[in-house]
């Protein structure tokens, strides 16, 4: 008489799922190993405390800045010198001004240097009536700075010509900067002498040009530079404009203090805290809900 086999145990969800326990504890094993690594990510900071100054640009856009002695005219390598100028005081105070035969603030000031930058690029000569009021646009950088806080602040008043318009005298103007603690550096730019400049302007706004002779009133800005404690600087090309802008930026530097904070933040316990719940399943799965009623 023959026997006959029991039925193999058929395999069932529970034990399945318990032939995979073991991976839960390999797994917490693992993380635990990392745990003890102390992983974590480091990182600096940095605090900027810094003794900003206020700089008031003023740019003369009369017609004879479209002189053709600077490439391709007085004007627009002024306005690309003081762009750069601009770039590098990350921590002041800028503000633009305009004078021809009236002045006028194109920006006040602001921190935002690419504000300011934006604002030199679009000055345009012809947007005043013409002349030259170095007095005006003197005065109108000064009210700019008049109620700044900043313990320095300075007016750098840039013109190709004479003061031969406006209300204000240029020495007017600069006795009420220096009454104010207002330095200002004068810069002149361009070449004395026959220069081929705008003689004419035609209905469309455009110029015509032809050898013009140049006047420039080098004792006067001089004169303004020496009353505010400022430097009077002469610009005959873009190299001259270009190491002038570099002097001033070397002689009104903002005094910086810059603190340096270590900072790290720690991982371990997230990798702790897993190994650990990995470990409870294991348990709960071989011990409680998945125990089998027959003894392995």
């Amino acid at each position: 008489m023959r026997l006959s086999q029991a039925p193999a145990s058929p395999h069932t969800w529970r034990s399945n799922i318990r032939s995979r326990l073991p991976w839960l504890r390999w797994a917490a094993l693992v993380l635990l190993a990392l745990a003890m690594a102390r992983p974590q990510r480091k990182w600096q900071e940095e605090k900027v405390k810094a003794d900003a100054i206020d700089i008031m640009l003023a740019l003369d856009i009369s017609p004879s800045m479209l002189s053709r002695d600077f490439d391709p005219d007085r004007l627009a390598v002024a306005k690309r010198v003081a762009i750069q100028f601009v770039e590098k005081r990350p921590y002041d105070r800028l503000g633009l001004a305009a004078f021809s035969a009236e002045a006028f603030t194109q920006c006040p000031l602001t921190t935002d240097r690419r504000v300011v930058q934006e604002f030199i690029q679009n000055l345009q000569v012809g947007r005043l009536e013409d002349g030259t009021a170095i007095g005006m646009g003197l005065a109108t950088a000064v009210n700019r700075l008049k109620d700044s806080p900043s313990r320095s602040k300075l007016v750098i008043l840039l013109t190709d010509g004479e003061n031969n318009a406006g209300y204000i005298d240029p020495m007017q103007a600069a006795d009420i900067a220096k009454s104010l603690g207002i330095k200002v550096y004068t810069v002149g730019i361009g070449s004395e002498g026959v220069v081929m400049s705008p003689a004419q302007r035609n209905p469309d706004g455009s110029y015509i040009y032809a050898p013009r002779q140049m006047m420039f009133d080098t004792e006067l800005l001089v004169q303004i530079a020496n009353l505010t404690g400022g430097i009077f600087y002469r610009a005959y090309s873009e190299d001259d404009l270009e190491g002038i802008y570099a002097e001033i930026d070397k002689l009104e530097k903002t005094r910086i203090e810059v603190t340096t904070l270590q900072r790290s933040k720690d991982y371990f316990h997230w990798l702790l805290g897993a190994a650990v719940v990995l470990l409870l399943l294991e348990m709960l799965g071989r011990w409680g809900l998945l125990r089998s009623v027959v003894p392995d």
